[in-house]
């Protein structure tokens, strides 16, 4: 074989893998890593989007506003710097209104949650017609706050109230529900009435605990107490920490029903009493009643900080009794 034809061999397999090579790179186009991460920011994007048109440039909005006296009418505004932080520092109604919406939070999301967890105990037993159940008691929990608020006005009106028709009939005398002290209990009651989102969540915990757990407490003699106490709490944790993360940050800014239901009448003039005069109700006061848009964005900055605060605690403190019923094989 000549050297001619040596070289001739030599070069044709050679210049016919580089080109099917460069034909399949060309092919192929983008490789897999990037056409997943179009496919998902491009599925994100709407929420992406949303985020930051509704919930990023508001909360700047509000942060620049905090910083000005700007009254939501009126051209004319002044930059003051951290002097609205400085006046709610040293405002006793503002750390009052605070202690009260934290009160709040005390009473209706411990309560909340137990009754939430009960109702969904009691619907997730093996009776006749629980589906109608479940639906009933999870109706009032899409009733719309402003219809609820005014139910509950109407139904503890010291006039003609159902609340008192039914005291009176028994021989006792009127009570002021709408009033002080007592309105901070319609109040817990208005919430309590919803309480069918947490049976919902909680029914949803229940049926995705493991039976067999269950079984062999049973066949170790253990009662329906002990089983609920030593088993069935502790797996739901994870769902009762959520519902305790999400009560306290709902709870603190609740406002539609405190704004509807305990309302009182004083010489003609409709007032919220003191007891129900909660951060929300400041901060709506500030801002619709006063015109203070900046000291009322700088009381919602304020409120913003300490719910992180809380929420970082309450997983903090809570580290270490939620479970959570994960696979070892995951983790590898």
């Amino acid at each position: 074989m000549t050297v001619d034809q040596v070289s001739s061999v030599a070069d044709r397999p050679r210049s016919t893998t580089g080109a099917g090579r460069a034909g399949s790179a060309e092919r192929t186009g983008p490789s897999m890593t990037v056409r997943r991460h179009r496919a998902f920011y491009m599925f994100t994007s709407p929420w992406i989007i949303g985020f930051a048109l509704l919930t990023i440039t508001p909360m700047a909005y509000a942060l620049w506003l905090s910083f000005t006296t700007y009254d939501g009418i009126s051209p004319n505004w002044h930059y003051v710097g951290l002097g609205n932080y400085r006046e709610l520092m040293g405002d006793s109604t503002t750390w009052d209104a605070l202690g009260r919406a934290g009160l709040f939070a005390l009473l209706s999301v411990p309560l909340s949650i137990v009754a939430g967890l009960a109702l969904a105990v009691l619907v997730n037993r093996p009776v006749r017609g629980r589906g109608l159940f479940r639906t009933l008691l999870y109706l009032p929990a899409v009733v719309p706050p402003v219809g609820a608020g005014i139910a509950f006005k109407n139904l503890f009106d010291q006039n003609s109230g159902a609340a008192n028709g039914v005291l009176t009939f028994f021989g006792f005398d009127a009570i002021g529900w709408l009033a002080d002290p007592y309105a901070r209990y319609v109040l817990v009651m208005t919430v309590l009435w919803a309480a069918g989102n947490i049976m919902i969540i909680s029914l949803a915990g229940l049926q995705d605990l493991p039976r067999e757990l269950h079984e062999a407490a049973r066949i170790d003699g253990a009662s329906a107490w002990r089983t609920f106490r030593s088993i069935t709490v502790p797996l739901l944790s994870p769902v009762l920490l959520f519902q305790t993360v999400t009560g306290v940050i709902a709870s603190v800014q609740t406002i539609m029903p405190m704004l509807l239901a305990p309302l009182a009448t004083t010489g003609g003039l409709t007032t919220i009493p003191q007891s129900n005069y909660t951060y929300m109700i400041h901060v709506f006061s500030e801002y619709f009643a006063l015109g203070r848009y900046g000291y009322a964005s700088a009381l919602l900055w304020v409120l913003f900080v300490l719910i992180l605060i809380a929420t970082g605690l309450i997983f903090k403190f809570t580290s270490g009794v939620v479970f959570y019923n994960v696979d070892p094989e995951a983790k590898k």
